[in-house]
């Protein structure tokens, strides 16, 4: 299966392990929960799904690589009391705390989460030393003497043996005791992941043209030769700062990330043409409804991969303001949420309102903290929660409530100016395109690629856009004229 299903897998397991009866019990005890392992190749995702999933269901999560731990780390230090049996006192040896089971309880102390994952990576790759005890910790959830908290899921990764000479093979009964996920790579997976977290639009076009170049492993007489899911956001991350502090990207930059000296030289040779294609075509202006006669021309005279391209500048600019519009509209929720509280407060003696606001404000610094400690506040939480503490600080003063109540009027116009022209450049989109290619399959890649964009997809619901339903609708229904022809074909097929 690919990425995507995996976390699917993995989220209904966890939802279903934490279910609790009527008693407060949960449903199935620690140690029949039997643990999820996720094997895949290197640099597939799956460290950031167990992320994604802690994030979405509001859970702690605690994170290991076990190529790290010795027997002392993972069991915990043996030493010696003194005990009594049948009248007569011996030595008996102990064992303090597992390094890692310290650090679920660590997490809990600092969050105040009583859930969450552990996630133990590269369990297949554990020293000779450590190999006899993680049966007994699969079967029960023992590391020494001391076991996992109840409502901590676990969940083990590994890498399969053609791609880490460390991999031991478990035996029969260890695989017995684990929930097995078996992970490929899938660029359209991965695709979906790509445009919520904003991966360069030169990143997601060339391999929408090269698809065979997103995740491959070769080995040659010179040694490993790869590519990987995680060396292009990587890559991608890098770009866009690179882009920002303007230092030009060349094919030394891509051959860091990209370690496969061919994908490497044909993404440096396509970066180029990238930003040739981002002047030619004179993006923002399209955008922005100045659409040059001579620039339709040149983008239907083009050859296809220099279309796709162009689809992927003018997508990447667009999206990057209906997420700038998307995450507008959840601070001004935040903000009459907060407003709405001093309200209240104003409505008790002797309040203090500004007092009542700096309390909010904590709230939220204590949101970041503990969702950070805790490890599942993503990038657009902690940008959301700080974008509201500033706003909230920008009110604090002699009336605070008066100040918050014309930030969030404010705002409020602002967002509907910010919407109404995302909206704009939206149908100026649409029509360049409808004037470049028609109706052709560019403008099904178009609707397509908005409807996968969780950003796009967002605002299109929330404000709308005429032309994307009138393109959607025609294609929803070419492909049901198509599943329809098909079932004609099955029920004409003559019997044999």
């Amino acid at each position: 299966m690919n990425i995507k299903e995996a976390k699917h897998q993995i989220k209904n397991t966890i939802t279903a392990y934490l279910s609790k009866n009527e008693y407060g019990e949960y449903e199935i005890p620690l140690e029949r929960q039997r643990p999820v392992f996720l094997m895949g190749p290197p640099g597939i995702g799956k460290t950031a799904i167990m992320e994604q999933i802690a994030q979405e269901l509001g859970i702690g999560i605690v994170s290991y690589s076990m190529t790290h731990h010795t027997r002392q780390s993972a069991l915990g230090l043996p030493f010696i009391i003194r005990k009594s049996y049948g009248g007569k006192e011996y030595d008996v040896s102990e064992y303090t705390m597992s390094e890692i089971i310290a650090s679920v309880y660590d997490s809990m102390e600092e969050t105040g989460i009583r859930e969450g994952i552990l996630f133990l990576d590269e369990i297949n790759c554990v020293s000779e030393t450590l190999t006899p005890a993680m049966l007994q910790f699969l079967q029960y959830k023992i590391f020494g003497r001391h076991r996992v908290p109840e409502g901590w899921i676990v969940v083990t990764a590994g890498n399969p043996t053609e791609y880490n000479n460390s991999v031991r093979e478990f035996d029969i009964v260890t695989w017995d005791r684990l929930k097995r996920i078996d992970v490929e790579p899938d660029f359209d997976a991965w695709k979906e992941y790509a445009y919520q977290s904003g991966v360069h639009p030169a990143v997601m076009t060339y391999l929408e043209i090269k698809k065979g170049d997103f995740y491959t492993i070769e080995t040659t007489v010179d040694g490993k030769r790869f590519a990987t899911a995680r060396g292009w956001s990587d890559l991608s991350e890098m770009l866009r700062l690179y882009e920002k502090l303007g230092i030009p990207a060349d094919e030394k930059l891509t051959g860091q990330y990209l370690q496969n000296s061919r994908i490497a030289r044909d993404f440096a040779v396509y970066l180029d043409l990238f930003r040739k294609y981002r002047s030619d075509y004179q993006v923002e202006g399209i955008l922005a409804g100045q659409i040059d006669e001579g620039v339709a021309e040149k983008a239907k005279a083009a050859r296809f991969d220099e279309r796709l391209s162009l689809i992927g500048l003018l997508l990447s600019s667009v999206t990057e303001e209906l997420k700038t519009v998307m995450m507008d509209e959840q601070v001004l929720g935040e903000l009459a949420a907060a407003f709405k509280g001093l309200r209240m407060a104003m409505l008790r003696p002797g309040a203090d309102v500004s007092e009542a606001l700096e309390k909010q404000i904590q709230l939220k610094r204590r949101q970041i903290e503990t969702g950070t400690r805790a490890g599942n506040l993503s990038a657009d939480a902690r940008h959301l929660a700080k974008s509201t503490i500033s706003a909230l600080e920008s009110a604090l003063g002699d009336d605070a409530a008066k100040a918050l109540k014309e930030a969030i009027e404010e705002r409020r116009n602002r967002l509907k100016a910010d919407a109404a022209e995302a909206g704009r450049k939206l149908e100026n989109m649409f029509r360049f395109c409808g004037e470049a290619f028609g109706e052709g399959q560019e403008i099904q890649i178009l609707v397509t690629e908005l409807t996968i964009s969780h950003h796009g997809a967002k605002f299109i619901s929330r404000y709308g856009c005429e032309s994307y339903y009138a393109h959607n609708q025609g294609l929803l229904l070419n492909d049901r004229k198509k599943e329809l022809l098909a079932e004609i074909d099955e029920l004409t097929m003559p019997l044999t």
